[in-house]
């Protein structure tokens, strides 16, 4: 009779394993969360950032676009300062579906850094190139800034390309590092 009760306990505890695993497995799809690129700013999830991660809110100011000096005073700010020597930077505002070309003046072979930024309540894209080769190709979330490193083995011009599909203001700066 001891090992008939024994054999029931074991074959309980595969049944009390299979269920424990199927909560666990449960509580795990039900945590998961389905996003979709509508093209509009994602915004950062809280739980997305660590003990060490703050989230700020993004400044609803920068949803608005600028003209004139408002403009020039966000690209400065947008833009900070950087340690090496800036060639060429520019700034300024898209209609929706537009999209702006400029070159930059003759840069010498060396390591440069790109930094992208741009406001409005969507995402702008930048397309850098030298000649037929993408050095940067990126969707930038608004209210954002991005540094890209790029290596000239000679002296080039960058052709810069920006767009967006909606009203958007852009800023761009060329350093060498």
């Amino acid at each position: 009779m001891g090992g008939k009760v024994a054999g029931s306990v074991m074959s309980r505890r595969p049944a009390r394993t299979a269920v424990g695993l199927l909560l666990v497995l449960g509580a795990s799809l039900a945590a998961c969360e389905y996003t979709y690129d509508d093209g509009g700013r994602s915004e950062p999830s809280p739980s997305a950032s660590g003990p060490n991660n703050v989230v700020l809110p993004p400044d609803p100011a920068l949803e608005q676009t600028v003209t004139g000096e408002a403009l020039e005073e966000w690209a400065k700010s947008a833009l900070p300062e950087s340690q090496g020597q800036s060639f060429f930077s520019s700034s300024g505002y898209l209609n929706p579906g537009e999209s702006k070309t400029e070159q930059t003046v003759q840069l010498p072979g060396g390591t440069y850094a790109v930094t992208l930024a741009c406001r409005g309540t969507r995402r702008v894209s930048f397309a850098v190139r030298l000649g037929e080769t993408d050095l940067v190709d990126l969707t930038l979330g608004c209210a954002n800034a991005r540094v890209s490193v790029v290596q000239l083995e000679a002296d080039a011009i960058l052709a810069i390309t920006v767009g967006s599909r909606s009203d958007a203001n852009f800023a761009y700066r060329v350093s060498r590092l």
